[in-house]
């Protein structure tokens, strides 16, 4: 029955993602704010909700900080690895050169907001005093570098796109404004909602394994709360809207760090970087290295992919994937 909820819940994604992406490729277009601002905030937000409930659940309801946040790390290191899936998919050339090197500032944010979160759990209770009440400081000094960042990035992109392209403005000028926004909020919502129950859903396939806390979170539940993302980014890539399809994961990556704060705030037992297990430490180093490797990908402008179907930094992310599952999953069983 459970599988069955699963199925269900990931059709509900399936089509809903396709209709976001449509419509925020049209909302784009017609606010003129370009696909590079709309994927990494506003379509972000919303494909990253089901981890940020996912984590703020596994602190509040059943005070398992490490579930919480090995769902939000291990969503970050699995949605960089959804890029592999997208070059495959984007033909003739590798896609992280034919979208906007813009992308590389959004990368090593995600980078310097995640060496922020690994700094923090490598202090541990070293640094518990740093905090308002049981929140912790670089909580706060997460989201805080992150609204800078959103903010910089909107001025700039509403600047470097003010006078719309007459090309792009043709390919939704039969969508009326409202409608665009109308089937965006609704399509938000489904995403949203089916996004949610698919994470409790994955919850109660994962605790029935009897894996370990940090692999469950970071991949079983982290690969559940991601679906938005990959549905969402493989239709983006599919209308011809790779800026946006990139930017979605990068913001998704952003806001899955800022969520460690929503979990702070509900995890009433004290600073949650400082109590959670050096295990993620796995997560949040690979998380970092494939960061740089997008960034790398996004300088270096290849005319043609390294293996005809794939670039040379897909089957790179996926084996460094593969590298932290086994990394967790060993350190998870071992005894201590």
């Amino acid at each position: 029955m459970v599988w069955l909820k699963f199925l269900l819940a990931a059709i509900i994604i399936l089509f809903a993602g396709t209709k976001l992406a449509r419509y925020g490729d049209a909302i784009a277009e017609k606010t003129g704010l370009g696909r590079l601002w709309i994927g990494l905030v506003l379509l972000a937000a919303v494909t990253s909700s089901p981890e940020s409930v996912t984590a703020v659940s596994s602190a509040a309801l059943i005070k398992l900080p490490d579930l919480a946040l090995g769902t939000l790390l291990g969503s970050c290191l699995y949605n960089l690895t959804i890029l592999a899936l997208l070059d495959v998919l984007y033909r003739g050339a590798p896609i992280l050169s034919k979208v906007s090197r813009g992308h590389m500032a959004s990368a090593g944010m995600g980078a310097l907001l995640m060496a922020l979160a690994g700094g923090s759990i490598l202090a541990g209770e070293r640094f518990s005093e740093l905090s308002l009440g049981w929140v912790g400081i670089p909580s706060i000094v997460i989201i805080i570098s992150y609204l800078v960042y959103a903010r910089q990035t909107f001025y700039f992109e509403r600047k470097r796109n003010s006078v719309p392209s007459p090309t792009e403005s043709l390919m939704h000028s039969q969508i009326p404004t409202g409608t665009a926004y109308l089937r965006f909020s609704m399509a938000a919502v489904a995403v949203i909602a089916a996004g949610i129950w698919l994470s409790f859903i994955g919850d109660e396939i994962a605790r029935t394994t009897g894996w370990g806390i940090s692999f469950v979170g970071s991949l079983f539940l982290a690969i559940s709360t991601s679906m938005p993302e990959l549905v969402v980014t493989v239709a983006a890539v599919r209308l011809g809207a790779a800026d946006m399809a990139v930017a979605n994961l990068l913001g998704a990556n952003m806001l899955d760090v800022v969520a460690i704060l929503w979990a702070d705030l509900f995890y009433t037992q004290g600073p949650l970087l400082a109590v959670v297990s050096k295990t993620h430490l796995i997560t949040a180093g690979v998380t970092i290295i494939a960061n740089l490797l997008v960034i790398a990908g996004l300088g270096f402008r290849q005319k043609r992919k390294t293996f005809i179907v794939t670039s040379w930094y897909g089957p790179l992310l996926i084996g460094l994937y593969l590298f932290a599952a086994y990394a967790l999953f060993v350190s998870d069983i071992s005894p201590g």
